[in-house]
């Protein structure tokens, strides 16, 4: 008679640790971009699901929020909300989240804004352009047009934020800010400006010139892109 197998099925590896090395070396030794995006989810999966087939989860996310960038971008509750997804998976979706924003925003604050433009929108996009809720944020630039701060003004629901021109002025002369770059998201996925955007922004630009402010432009992010009314020579 043959000896039995000395390995039983429940001392087996798991399948998906050979394809959890496979993945690891794909990603150390080709372009990292060449990866669909729900490779790149279960990378970060792994270490929150030590024990567990991640493939089916990151899949799931995909299917749920639509990309890479709008799974990291969910709101922790609705993350939740997907079939093993609990708090340490969450918690390390927003630490990659998180890293993503510091790393372009340290871009933009390293040279003057206007000659860094891909990277101003670069990292408005990554901050809220894939946000649940409209925020309006102010990009605070001294006379060199180097960053001096990078503030939410208002956040709102999930076609209008409250903006208060008078009070964007006030806080860009307490900052000592000569110039100003406006940003806000359109959770709807389009960036195409409003009325209502563009009334803003000449409210603005007249309450700011007579005190020497400058509003560079106004930027509108979404899933789908973005638009700058400046470009568009609505201001």
């Amino acid at each position: 008679m043959s000896k039995p197998d000395a390995r039983s099925k429940d001392t087996e590896e798991p399948h998906y640790l050979g394809h959890r090395e496979r993945l690891r070396d794909r990603f150390r030794s080709s372009d990292p971009d060449a990866l669909p995006d729900y490779e790149l989810l279960e990378l970060i999966l792994f270490r929150a699901m030590p024990r567990r087939d991640t493939k089916p989860i990151a899949k799931a996310l995909i299917a749920r929020f639509g990309s890479f960038a709008e799974a990291l971008a969910a709101p922790a509750e609705r993350l939740k909300e997907v079939a093993g997804v609990g708090d340490s998976v969450v918690t390390d979706l927003k630490i990659v989240e998180a890293a993503a924003r510091r790393l372009t925003k340290g871009a933009v604050k390293q040279r003057p804004i206007l000659s860094s433009w891909t990277q101003v929108v670069e990292y408005c996009r990554a901050a809220m352009g894939f946000a649940p809720r409209e925020e309006f944020r102010v990009l605070f630039l001294d006379k060199r047009n180097f960053l001096i701060a990078d503030e939410v003004q208002g956040r709102g629901t999930i076609d209008h934020s409250p903006v208060y021109p008078r009070e964007v002025v006030r806080r860009a002369l307490e900052l000592s800010a000569t110039a100003l770059v406006l940003v806000h998201n359109h959770p709807s996925g389009d960036p195409a400006p409003s009325t209502a955007d563009v009334r803003m922004t000449l409210e603005l630009i007249d309450i700011a010139k007579p005190l020497g402010i400058t509003i560079h432009d106004h930027i509108i992010v979404g899933r789908q892109g973005y638009a700058g009314l400046r470009s568009l020579q609505l201001i």
